[in-house]
Formats: C-alpha cells, structure tokens, sequence
C-alpha cells in the first residue's frame, strides 16, 4: 500500500496509452534508499553495538575473574596475554588457556554492576524517604 502510494505520487516522464501513470524512476530510488535506511537502524546497528559491547567485556578481563566460555566452561582466569588467557578449571584445577575470543561472560563483572545497581537503587530510595520526611517534617511545623 505505501509502495503503491509513493509511486503513483509522482508522474512519470512518459503516459501509458490509456492515461495511466507508470512509476518514477526517481520515486524507486526514494524507496529502496528508505528502506536501506530502516534496515541500517533494525538490524546493522544493534549488531555494532552488541560487538563493542563483547569486545569491551573481552578487553576488561583481569586475573580472578569468574568467565564462561562460548562452549558453556565457567573457570577462574589466572594469566590474561594479549590474545588469550589461562582459566582455572574444576575442583583438580585443570588449567586450560582460551583464546579471548571464546569469552561469552564475565560472571565477576556481571555481579560488580548487580552490586553497583543495587546500591544505586537503595541510595535513591533512601532519597525518596528523606524527602518524604522532610516534607512531613515541614507540614508539622506549619500547622
């Protein structure tokens, strides 16, 4: 129906024999750069940012921290290099190095930002509070 609408809205350079409008060049090229456009925001965009998003996790990987790898591994990592690391594996130990690649989470960061939120969270509901008997404070004092 849009399709329909965008082209029949311009005139095209050359009628038809019974009158009828053909489509514009000018109006498909409209189109297919409009929806070029939408498919950049829906999906190519999203998908660079969930990249720098991992790349950043990856980068910030230090010597303790808890990760699970892309193959479900969970391990303690104890040697970070530039392109790969040394996780800690099981009750005996097993030591396995991992290329940083293969890092899907970093369960000790994940906590520190739950941690983080919640002590946000609380300080913020302990605002509201404040201000609540403040302002009750002030309605004893008025009357």
């Amino acid at each position: 129906m849009l399709f329909n609408y965008l082209c029949m809205g311009a005139p095209a350079a050359s009628g038809t024999a019974n009158g009828q409008q053909g489509s514009s060049p000018v109006m498909m090229i409209v189109l297919l750069v409009g929806v070029m456009v939408v498919m950049y925001f829906i999906t190519i965009r999203p998908q660079k940012k969930k990249q720098a998003e991992d790349q950043k996790l990856r980068d910030s990987v230090q010597i303790g921290d808890e990760i699970t790898t892309i193959g479900g591994i969970n391990g303690r990592v104890v040697t970070v290099k530039e392109d790969s690391i040394v996780i800690e594996t099981g009750a005996d130990r097993t030591k396995m190095k991992l290329m940083r690649w293969a890092i899907q989470t970093n369960d000790t960061a994940n906590a520190r930002a739950a941690e983080e939120k919640a002590a946000q969270e609380a300080a913020k509901a302990a605002e509201k509070e404040e201000k609540k008997a403040g302002k009750r404070r002030s309605k004893k004092e008025d009357d």
